[in-house]
């Protein structure tokens, strides 16, 4: 009888290190195989989600056979607690402890909007707002009070915003995205302006970033900028009026209907850079980096005047009587 119980016992523990192995090594298979995706898909973790919850999920989405494997190891990592809200792109090929890694990770999907070089902020703001994915907590589109309520209380807004593109995951406020654009702008600011060319005429980092929202709106092509600083810088010095046509548009706002006329070189704002010497009271428009170091580094030479050719790019002249002879070949199409 002692026998038989000894055997009985072996046995009992034989068959049951046979189970947990036969379990382990299936547990293993499923949990480094991949889920059964035919393609890349899609995951959200909602907040305060379970593991329990998510394993059921992955069940429910047929990209696991049954959730016990999933939730045992999950557990026995400490990875129940860890998981990150959030919106996921999961790769094909990805096997259920990867995936776990990925949501511990929190490498959440990730959206985008592109701010273009020369936009004002009236146009960035409506850009904004009209993201589906940026969470909507501005009171209003007005430029001051968005300021105030970004932490920038009397702060004019135009200029402030780095054109960029920016990512982001989903549920990330407007705020939060404006922010992040103002303190980019604001770094790339100061380091050009601790790096700048001596002897400008700028009083303050604030000026020259004016300057250069004025030469990212009079022209596209790079190695124009530094040759346009270049003018805008000598005719300050001489003080000159700028006479520029981007600060003009400006001051007309909804009035500007794509053609500047002579009548309109003349109306009083102090953007009119035809009718005021210096630089106007804030930017234009949201400049980029390169236009920031032109403003910072303008290029040396004689020109003071240039005009628009036609195929974005611009005729240099030193004096008034050049420059109205390529005003006459290259506006009036006169030879």
């Amino acid at each position: 009888m002692k026998k038989l119980l000894v055997l009985i016992l072996v046995l009992l523990i034989i068959t049951t290190a046979t189970v947990l192995w036969c379990l382990n090594e299936d547990m293993q298979k499923q949990l480094n195989s991949p889920l059964n995706l035919t393609e890349d898909s899609y995951l959200k973790i909602r907040s305060g989600q379970s593991l329990k919850s998510l394993a059921n999920t992955l069940v429910e989405k047929s990209w696991i056979p049954h959730p016990y494997y999933f939730i045992y190891m999950g557990r026995k990592q400490g990875k129940a607690s860890l998981l990150k809200t959030g919106e996921y792109d999961i790769q094909s090929g990805t096997t259920p402890l990867q995936l776990l890694d990925v949501l511990v990770a929190g490498k959440v999907r990730q959206y985008s909007l592109t701010i273009p070089e020369g936009w004002s902020f009236r146009q960035i703001i409506q850009a904004v707002t009209d993201n589906p994915n940026l969470k909507k907590t501005l009171s209003s589109n007005d430029p001051m009070t968005v300021m105030a309520e970004l932490g920038y209380p009397g702060h004019f807004a135009e200029g402030r915003i780095f054109p960029d593109t920016y990512l982001f995951p989903a549920g990330t406020s407007d705020k939060d995205y404006l922010r992040r654009a103002i303190q980019m702008q604001e770094n790339i600011l100061h380091n050009e302006w601790e790096n700048r060319d001596s002897n400008l005429p700028y009083s303050s980092s604030y000026e020259a970033l004016i300057m250069a929202s004025i030469i990212e709106k009079e022209t596209g092509i790079v190695e124009e900028r530094g040759k346009i600083a270049g003018v805008f810088v000598r005719r300050l010095r001489l003080k000159m009026k700028l006479q520029t046509d981007p600060t003009v548009i400006y001051a007309m706002a909804d009035t500007f209907d794509g053609d500047i006329r002579r009548k309109d070189l003349s109306i009083d704002s102090p953007y009119n850079t035809y009718k005021y010497r210096g630089l106007p009271p804030t930017p234009i428009a949201s400049p980029g980096r390169e236009a920031i170091y032109a403003a910072m580094h303008p290029e040396a030479g004689t020109s003071l005047y240039f005009v628009a050719k036609g195929d974005g790019s611009h005729y240099f002249s030193d004096n008034l009587k050049q420059h109205n002879r390529a005003v006459a070949k290259y506006q009036l199409k006169k030879r």
